[in-house]
């Protein structure tokens, strides 16, 4: 009888077991060589915790506010494309899991499923992905959709200019589905002689134009506020709060588009301090903790002792992105529930033997980083 998954990890080979290697390799791969792949999850690795004692743990709560939303926890579904490729029920059932789960869920601009089918699945908090693409009212048209159907914000995706260079697709010559939401608007169907047909239709149909200009557009077209994934520097941080988006996703894609850029982990204490540090400056805004509640984390968490990590270097919530997936590709809703509650407990574990009862409680004061123990050094 298979054993039962004791860590979120060991889902990641029952994907790999269940999944034809064409779209194992689609999920689990990475651009180019992969160093920011696997570096996202090693730099949790160089981050110790610093526990607290004789604190009265006896109640934990991981609850928290994302968006004004109240979650279950600081756990976020990240947008991943195509999760039909992974099990028949797809998106839908990583909804209802997420749903069941009380976490909110980012649906992917490239879901197999309709943003209809997703919304009508059940009754949860949900956000829309966004790419924009040349044919821009494509893009606007998908986003009407996404607030019609009751989705409170989108996030926009801006590191993806083009295609990263994934070459595992490429060897493959990856054959994407033609995607529901699209019909009658757009083929996916591409030649796929020269590799992957995801990098021939992403350089026909992605707006290597957009600017911070464009941020003005996307707001005028809808009332739900505009988040950016894609950010790790301090300047394009600051320049996000000129543009007045309503906050950041600190992210590198899940290591899919520019190999050698930084580990998530290891810019988020950067780019969440500097604008939180530039708002206290700014008369016109009324709080600073208002940009703190949006300032999100994305990339290379695979345990609660991470996202506890993430938290105390000012991430208000993390995403997850892979082991949905594999969770989804090995045991359906199930499995995604699994992965889930598995990281919600680790957390609470992690709280309780740091001495923190609340998300609230996790202060930078609880980790210690590699700059830190040089300074200590000094």
């Amino acid at each position: 009888m298979e054993a039962e998954p004791v860590n979120v990890s060991e889902f990641q080979e029952l994907a790999r077991l269940a999944l034809p290697k064409m779209y194992y390799d689609f999920y689990a791969g990475g651009a180019e060589d992969q160093h920011t792949l696997e570096e996202n999850v090693k730099a949790f690795q160089r981050i110790f915790i610093r526990p607290r004692v004789l604190i009265d743990v006896s109640r934990t709560d991981t609850s928290t506010t994302i968006m004004g939303y109240k979650t279950s926890a600081p756990i976020m579904v990240a947008p991943t494309a195509m999760h039909k490729l992974a099990h028949p029920e797809g998106e839908v059932a990583t909804a209802r899991a997420s749903a069941t789960a009380n976490v909110i869920m980012v649906l992917s601009f490239n879901s197999t499923c309709t943003v209809e089918e997703v919304a009508s699945s059940c009754n949860a908090v949900r956000f829309f992905q966004l790419y924009v693409y040349k044919r821009r009212e494509i893009s606007a048209f998908m986003v009407q959709r996404a607030e019609r159907n009751g989705f409170k914000a989108i996030i926009l995706t801006v590191d993806t200019p083009r295609l990263g260079r994934r070459e595992a697709d490429i060897k493959n010559k990856m054959v994407a589905p033609q995607l529901k939401n699209f019909e009658g608007l757009i083929s996916t169907e591409m030649n796929t002689d020269k590799g992957s047909n995801l990098e021939a239709f992403a350089s026909g149909v992605l707006d290597a134009s957009l600017c911070w200009k464009d941020i003005g557009w996307l707001k005028s077209i809808t009332s739900l506020p505009v988040l950016i994934k894609g950010v790790l520097t301090r300047e394009d941080a600051l320049r996000a709060l000129e543009v007045g988006v309503a906050g950041i996703i600190v992210s590198n894609h899940g290591a899919r588009q520019l190999d050698y850029s930084p580990a998530t982990i290891n810019v988020l204490e950067e780019v969440v301090y500097s604008f939180l540090c530039f708002l206290l400056h700014m008369e016109d805004i009324d709080s600073p903790h208002s940009w703190q509640n949006s300032s999100l984390f994305d990339g290379g968490v695979r345990r609660g002792t991470d996202i506890f990590k993430a938290l105390a270097l000012g991430a208000q919530a993390v995403m997850i992105g892979r082991p949905v997936i594999y969770g989804l590709a090995a045991k359906g809703e199930h499995g995604v529930s699994r992965v889930i509650n598995m990281l919600k407990d680790e957390l609470e574990l992690t709280m309780a033997l740091s001495g923190c009862c609340t998300v609230k409680d996790i202060s930078r004061c609880h980790v210690s980083t590699k700059i830190d123990r040089l300074h200590c050094r000094l």
